[in-house]
Formats: C-alpha cells, sequence, structure tokens
C-alpha cells in the first residue's frame, strides 16, 4: 500500500474512557471525524468551516465499518492514520488506524460523500479531487 498517510496524534483523556478505564467503543468514532475534520483543514486546504458556512456543502459518512482490536486506555497516546482507498465522483473510502506505538487498537473504513446544499452527492470540485489524490492507495 502506497499513497500518502495523514496521520494526527491525539491523547487518551477521561472523557473517552469508560468505568473500566479504557477507551468507550463510542468515542473511536468520535476521533474518526476529528482526524477527517483535520485532513480537510490540514492538507486539502477546506475546512469544515469552509465547508458548511461559506461553500454550504458537506462530507457526511454514509457508511463505516469498524474493528475493535485491542483496548486503549487513559493517557494512551495514539496515533490516528488515514489513507484514501477510493475516489469515486461525489464519494471517498477512507481507511483509519488507530496505534498505540507499535500496537493497533482499532481500524475502520468509512465512506463520506460530497453533499450540496440540496443534501444530494455533488461531485468533487477538481481543485479539492486534486488534493485528495495523492492519499490513494496504490498497489505496491
Amino acid at each position: 500500500m502506497s499513497g500518502e498517510v495523514f496521520t494526527s496524534r491525539r491523547r487518551v483523556r477521561f472523557a473517552d474512557c469508560d468505568a473500566a478505564g479504557i477507551v468507550f467503543f463510542p468515542r473511536y468514532f468520535e476521533m474518526l471525524n476529528g482526524v477527517v475534520e483535520d485532513w480537510f483543514a490540514g492538507p486539502l486546504e477546506a475546512s469544515f468551516r469552509e465547508l458548511h458556512l461559506n461553500r454550504h456543502v458537506s462530507v457526511p459518512t454514509a457508511a463505516v465499518e469498524a474493528r475493535f482490536i485491542a483496548p486503549s486506555r487513559l493517557e494512551d497516546d495514539l496515533t490516528c492514520a488515514l489513507t484514501v482507498t477510493r475516489l469515486g465522483g461525489a464519494s471517498c473510502g477512507l481507511r483509519h488506524r488507530i496505534s498505540a506505538g507499535d500496537q493497533l487498537r482499532f481500524e475502520a473504513t468509512q465512506t463520506i460523500v460530497h453533499v450540496g446544499a440540496s443534501l444530494k452527492p455533488e461531485p468533487w470540485p477538481e481543485p479539492l479531487r486534486a488534493r485528495i489524490a495523492p492519499f490513494v492507495e496504490t498497489a505496491p
């Protein structure tokens, strides 16, 4: 698998944990959304503020599939990695991997869709498509 990888780091906070002291599973989905938001604001140069308030478009999740591999605990330092599995006309497949050190903790695939003010899918604008393209996974 090649293609650029977007990474961000995050420390597990007390609010992320359940009574057992491990990350409560829905928090991983919040983390995914944060990674996508950071990816758009960073290398894609299209913050959610820009998309939602100025362009009147959004990128909602149409599908997500997750696998919980090992627990994460309070104050673990997590690395979140995002790559693109598929770039369609209006959709984009994402692969997420969350690790602590060398240990994979969580992985997911997600499909986001570029949606206009009409709440219907619209093609990715060419400048945005061009910035997404380097993250597409290619065969080795």
